[in-house]
């Protein structure tokens, strides 16, 4: 795998050492890239969410954060979560937010001595961050971690709009 790259394809389909899940605060599964990895990893994720120790009632990962668990039914060894801010109007510390949340995982996976990792475009979806604006965030923040240690990352897209931005923020 390249070092760093972009590809339009199912994220529960990714053959990583870890798939980042773009989450919600409770871990316990909803739309999305969410709904979509719990599907597909099985319920013994959902169980594994559920015994992390919740921060403070209904919230086992704060906005920014990161947390990891096995992959279960996944190809990927490890789901790493994580929760993009919530977009309001780019004045509520959302661009540091979705950077820790890209900055929190890496962290996570070297720490965790993994080599592959697949993103997906986190707090684009229902959270409604521009994407041009988090791709951009995205991009900037993993080759800064990169520097840090050898990982390969994968941007996986969802469709070929946001494989064009991705691609065009590799290339820049």
């Amino acid at each position: 795998m390249d070092r760093l790259r972009a590809l339009q394809a199912d994220i529960t389909r990714c053959d990583v050492d870890a798939t980042v899940n773009a989450a919600n605060p409770s871990l316990l599964g909803g739309g999305g890239v969410d709904g979509a990895i719990h599907r597909a990893a099985g319920p013994d994720l959902l169980r594994a969410c559920r015994a992390l120790p919740e921060s403070r009632p209904g919230v086992r990962c704060p906005t920014g954060e990161a947390r990891i668990t096995p992959g279960f039914g996944l190809p990927a060894r490890h789901v790493i979560h994580t929760v993009g801010p919530i977009w309001q109007d780019g004045q509520h510390g959302e661009p540091a937010l979705l950077a820790a949340c890209y900055r929190n995982a890496l962290a996570l996976a070297q720490a965790h001595g993994l080599a592959s990792i697949a993103f997906p475009a986190i707090s684009c979806g229902v959270y409604g961050y521009p994407p041009d604006a988090a791709v951009a965030i995205a991009v900037a923040q993993v080759r800064e971690c990169l520097a840090e240690g050898p990982l390969d990352v994968l941007f996986c897209c969802h469709d070929a709009t946001m494989l064009a931005r991705y691609t065009a923020a590799l290339a820049a």
